[in-house]
């Protein structure tokens, strides 16, 4: 199947009132069972490739970004995929050359002047190549500096700075947080609503591992759209790997480990998306 383009995934999503799952990928096996999971429901999803995962590949974005092209091009589902996080202009002029078309561009470390007309200057570069941009206004929990778990997106600063920045999507604070190991986080329902009813693009949840079931239903219908998971399907992968390793100490070949890690985040991916189509 063709790559699909992300505001074709997002914006029937955004119309009905449903969500779409956005699944980061560390290395080659979270790409494979995001995508086993999505085809197993036979949804569509986001591969997300964060700048801390590009880090993690020796700063080098172009072998993980080919290889989760592929594996979208492959699917039977739509699959798009999103560069996540981008603190770096560069970083993104890099991801949409490469074909990643989608970017979310992370300036909540800035003055909010700075942020505004660095995001704007960013949307009007990715949109000469067709590119779709998300931005975050709001510091969601859990990062390091500027993401402070408390704050929470002002409605009426939500609506300018779309108006300023015209960027496609919009993450908001609203009590999520990134890196959460429990999934006790408590959403700001109203205020999901709230920013709902006054922002005019699609609305981004980070921070989801967080959330419970009943949550992510609830912010769905409450207006959130894109719903952005990582941390939960790496504690997946890692309890998977740990029994198969703690049950055979001799174990020393990683297809035997990593492919019961692997199934484990499809089985994840799978349930999520089925959470997130619930919502009718």
């Amino acid at each position: 199947m063709p790559l699909a383009e992300i505001g074709d995934l997002i914006t029937p999503a955004a119309t009905r009132g449903r969500g779409v799952g956005a699944f980061n990928v560390i290395q080659l096996e979270h790409a494979e069972a995001i995508v086993t999971g999505a085809e197993r429901v036979g949804a569509p999803v986001v591969l997300q490739i964060s700048e801390n995962t590009v880090a993690f590949h020796r700063g080098l974005l172009a072998p993980i970004g080919r290889a989760c092209l592929a594996i979208a091009e492959a699917a039977t589902v739509p699959v798009a995929v999103h560069l996540d996080h981008a603190t770096r202009e560069d970083l993104v002029h890099e991801a949409v050359r490469l074909g990643i078309r989608s970017v979310m561009y992370d300036a909540s470390a800035l003055t909010y002047e700075e942020n505004v007309a660095a995001t704007a200057a960013i949307v009007r570069w990715c949109g000469d190549y067709g590119a779709w941009l998300e931005a975050e206004l709001g510091e969601v929990g859990g990062k390091d500096g500027v993401h402070a778990p408390g704050a929470r997106t002002d409605p009426d600063d939500a609506a300018r700075y779309v108006s300023y920045t015209k960027v496609q999507a919009l993450a908001v604070a609203v009590g999520s947080s990134h890196a959460m190991l429990t999934r006790d986080a408590v959403l700001d329902i109203d205020l999901i609503r709230k920013i709902h009813a006054t922002v005019p693009v699609p609305l981004v949840l980070h921070g989801s591992s967080g959330v419970p079931d009943a949550g992510m239903t609830e912010a769905v219908s409450a207006g959130m759209t894109k719903i952005n998971i990582a941390t939960h399907l790496n504690k997946a992968l890692t309890a998977a790997v740990r029994e198969k390793l703690d049950a055979d100490t001799a174990l020393v070949d990683p297809r035997k480990y990593l492919g019961p890690g692997r199934d484990a985040i499809a089985d994840q991916v799978a349930h999520l998306l089925g959470v997130l189509r619930a919502v009718e």
